[in-house]
């Protein structure tokens, strides 16, 4: 299958990418720059986005852009990329994440409406507002920490501030459900696959604060857990941020193959 991998120069993208190869798929990956033979595009420019689509005529569009902070990028290059997917009849899948949810009690399901309470939440939260619009047929899916290797930002922060080399804290009010790269990955290509339209939550079963996974990280790298610093992301006077978010993952796990692992297994 030809396969446009946009943003695959992240840590998700790059998971895609291998597996996607791995399966025999024919694949052109874009990324800000040229570095690693990636084909630059910026996915603010909808030009840019259409020579690239037009040029590779792929079957399926999977957009990973997902780490930056600015609304163009999020909303409007995740507009563009489906607009530009749409207009040849490619198959997309939109990567959308939790941070879009404000935080609660009870586990957040795929009905549920998007309540950001940030400026990366807002932005995303448009992305799929525009994508379901231009592309119903669409897979978007709303996916939560990414880890598994030591190259997960995530996991970094950890030991970075675990070992002193980074200030910062672990929030114990902030909750997740961190997945594995490579199941959320294989959870990508596989709904490429199938006949599966909309929003889909794809994300560990378990939850777990950041400060549990700052924890978690350090104990697996025989660094010592009280040297993780914890505290409140309500006193960090960071802005608004989502506290409690739990993706209910129930149907992705009655219609995929690939299995969702638990944190406490994967790391």
């Amino acid at each position: 299958m030809s396969t446009l991998i946009v943003g695959a120069s992240g840590y998700l993208g790059s998971e895609v990418v291998r597996q996607a190869r791995a399966a025999g798929h024919a694949v052109v990956v874009t990324a800000t720059t040229a570095a690693g033979g990636h084909v630059p595009v910026d996915v603010t420019d909808r030009k840019a986005v259409h020579a690239v689509v037009t040029a590779v005529l792929p079957r399926l569009v999977v957009n990973c852009v997902g780490h930056a902070n600015d609304w163009r990028v999020l909303a409007d290059g995740g507009a563009a990329v489906a607009a530009e997917a749409a207009a040849i009849g490619a198959r997309l899948v939109h990567v959308s994440t939790d941070a879009l949810h404000a935080g609660r009690a009870a586990w957040y399901t795929e009905a549920d409406a998007p309540t950001p309470v940030s400026q990366y939440g807002s932005a995303k939260a448009a992305a799929e507002t525009a994508v379901a619009a231009i592309s119903p047929a669409a897979v978007i899916v709303r996916t939560s920490l990414i880890a598994g290797t030591d190259e997960s930002k995530h996991v970094r922060f950890a030991l970075d501030v675990a070992a002193g080399r980074e200030p910062g804290t672990m929030f114990s009010d902030e909750i997740r459900c961190p997945i594995h790269v490579a199941d959320l990955a294989a959870a990508i290509l596989e709904l490429a696959d199938s006949r599966f339209s909309g929003v889909i939550n794809v994300a560990g079963p378990e939850p777990i604060s950041r400060a549990d996974f700052g924890r978690l990280v350090a104990r697996t790298h025989g660094l010592n857990e009280s040297a993780v610093p914890v505290g409140l992301s309500t006193d960090a006077a960071m802005g608004p941020r989502p506290l409690d978010v739990k993706l209910d993952t129930s149907l992705a796990r009655s219609i995929l193959r690939t299995r969702l692992r638990p944190v406490s297994e994967f790391l």
